[in-house]
């Protein structure tokens, strides 16, 4: 169920507080990962969405499971949209 008066946290954001937790770089995780810098900003900066492959690769490096960072995005992307479409309706 989604919240009615927040939006959900973007996965972009979790990420940023994993890496602070881990004491790790976006460059080091980025190459941990095996995707570019730019891939890990554009995500932690909320700039971008989750992909499935991302999800999978962040499940492995960090013991979360792909389906956690899909939800996560799945919950965000239908909250904006529904929020959007809420608008145009009044």
């Amino acid at each position: 169920m989604l919240p009615k008066n927040r939006e959900p946290m973007h996965p972009g954001r979790l990420l940023a507080k994993v890496l602070q937790d881990e004491n790790m770089t976006q460059d080091v995780a980025a190459k941990k990962l095996g995707v570019s810098l730019g891939t890990i900003n554009t995500l932690v900066n909320e700039r971008r969405g989750m992909t499935a492959e991302l999800a999978v690769r962040l499940g492995k490096a960090f013991e979360a499971s792909p389906q956690m960072w899909m939800g996560m995005q799945a919950n965000y992307d239908l909250w904006r949209a529904e929020r959007a479409l809420d608008s145009h309706a009044g």
